[in-house]
């Protein structure tokens, strides 16, 4: 949503700063700058961008206009989760949380927990982790740098797609360029044309540099730092995962191990130890 209200914030306050200024709309609505613009920048985003990252960039696009999924509320569910498993292993040991990762669709405790159960990427990550620790007898240090690989390769892949626009958005103001010279070229083929003529020839021209600029500063580049702190609050939650785990896997209780959890979160979005408690105190009773 906020998204969208900046996006309209942009382009009216520079049509409004424009019309204060006397600039007639209409010179704005060339439609051979927007082709040439706009058909550079999606082609070289073609030949820049491998299709899995397409792809990835398709996907994560809608959720910019969405919002971030990961709230307070969010993370309290995820901790309340967390504590339930870990107090089941505790009571029938390791062995008995075998039936939930083998099929975390089929869980009596995921299923409980819609916001964590379809986060696809943190069911497969704590799932394999929780696999790894049940039927391999790896050590705690083991299974927490084998976790802490995983999630670096999940912000590697995560931020390409932010990459991506960051790169067409650089090149921008470039292809602004682009447009304008060609409408510069027009411009010299009517020079000896009534100055009228050649005054909208010039205009045109220029208006490929504003488009290409204002494209570049006023929506793909923030587009793109929008996407980079989705990848960050989807990685904060695997985070939270990892420590909750390691932690259990160290041998701490359940309610210490999602009290370390908890202090990892970002302070916007962390819910307070009170808040944990009352959230544990609802489950178990």
């Amino acid at each position: 949503m906020f998204a969208i209200i900046g996006a309209l914030v942009v382009v009216i306050g520079v049509l409004v700063g424009y019309m204060i200024a006397g600039g007639p709309i209409g010179v704005l609505l060339q439609v051979s700058e927007f082709i040439v613009i706009g058909g550079a920048a999606g082609g070289s985003l073609l030949i820049a961008t491998p299709s899995k990252v397409l792809r990835s960039l398709k996907d994560q696009l809608p959720q910019v206009f969405k919002g971030s999924k990961y709230t307070k509320e969010t993370y309290v569910e995820l901790l309340r989760m967390l504590y339930e498993l870990f107090v089941a292993g505790k009571k029938g040991g390791m062995l008995s949380l075998e039936e939930h990762v083998n099929n975390p669709e089929g869980s009596a405790i995921f299923t409980k927990y819609p916001g964590f159960i379809h986060s696809h990427h943190a069911v497969d990550f704590l799932c394999d982790a929780l696999k790894l620790m049940i039927n391999s007898g790896l050590r705690p240090d083991e299974v927490e740098s084998l976790m802490d690989s995983e999630l670096d390769a999940h912000h590697e892949e995560a931020a390409l797609p932010a990459g991506v626009l960051n790169k067409v958005g650089d090149a921008l103001p470039g292809l602004g360029i682009v447009a304008a010279v060609l409408g510069i070229i027009i411009t010299m083929q009517a020079i000896d044309g009534p100055v009228e003529e050649i005054g909208h020839h010039v205009a045109a021209a220029l208006v490929g540099t504003f488009l290409g600029v204002l494209m570049s500063y006023g929506f793909l580049q923030p587009l793109a730092s929008n996407l980079e702190h989705l990848a960050r609050d989807e990685g904060k939650y695997c985070q939270v995962i990892r420590t909750a785990l390691v932690t259990f896997a160290y041998g701490a209780a359940p309610i210490v191990a999602v009290e370390f959890a908890r202090k990892v979160i970002y302070s916007a979005d962390r819910p307070t130890n009170a808040e944990l408690e009352e959230a544990v105190r609802q489950k178990t009773g």
